[in-house]
């Protein structure tokens, strides 16, 4: 019974690691391609790459103390990042020609990668004592400011600000985590359960198009003169 649970112990850390990895060339992948829509040279590519891929857990690990950065911990992942950058500039032409199912393909991906990075940055603010904010906060950072990142050396308004529903399934996904952990369920069951539901909850917010209310507040152009304060001036007349 022993051997039977260290071995699903060990099946679903190397599953998780696997998962890990794709999540994380996938969103090199997706960086790479903003940065190709901006005819960026390939060291730009790779900078750009990076920001999806680490950025976000570089912010978390500044924000929450966590030294040495995760990456600087693992160096390997910044190969990683920078070969899918290159790779992702070579088969460039076909990912055109097969536009959609590589987009289906990658909208699916990036959903598994968006769930795990914030359970990764949810667990990573547990471990160091934190409470249930910074945890949901480690999250957001975590799984979505990457993106924030990248849209913003991409010159472009952050995706996550404008319509879709990112950083608010992150923070459902570490409140969910968290939930689960308190009323007792096992580590690995809750992995499953969360990464599972928030995948499912990531793609039925794209296929119905499920996002916040935007704020739109357009100012009318008015003439500077007329902005001025107008006074009305009385003649004098002379009394005859």
């Amino acid at each position: 019974m022993v051997s039977l649970l260290a071995k699903w112990l060990k099946y679903n850390k190397m599953l998780l690691e696997i998962l890990f990895y794709i999540g994380l060339v996938v969103e090199a992948m997706t960086g790479a391609l903003s940065a190709g829509r901006e005819k960026m040279d390939i060291f730009g590519v790779v900078v750009i790459a990076f920001m999806p891929a680490l950025g976000g857990g570089v912010m978390r690990d500044i924000v929450l103390g966590h030294y040495p950065l995760s990456f600087v911990e693992n160096p390997h992942w910044t190969l990683i990042v920078a070969a899918t950058a290159i790779l992702t500039v070579l088969i460039a032409p076909l990912i055109t020609h097969f536009n959609h199912s590589f987009r289906t393909s990658f909208l699916v991906l990036d959903g598994v990668g968006l769930i795990l990075f914030s359970i990764f940055g949810t667990q990573i603010a547990l471990n160091m004592g934190y409470g249930v904010t910074i945890a949901c906060i480690s999250a957001i950072l975590t799984g979505a400011f990457g993106g924030v990142l990248r849209d913003i050396l991409c010159n472009r308004i952050p995706l996550i600000f404008q319509k879709e529903l990112y950083a608010a399934i992150a923070l459902f996904t570490a409140c969910l985590y968290i939930g689960l952990l308190e009323i007792g369920v096992s580590l690995n069951l809750t992995i499953f359960i969360t990464l599972i539901t928030g995948v499912i909850f990531r793609l039925l917010a794209i296929y119905f198009s499920w996002g916040f209310p935007v704020f739109d507040y357009q100012e009318q152009d008015i003439p500077a003169k007329e902005m001025l304060p107008r006074f009305t001036y009385r003649r004098k007349y002379k009394e005859k």
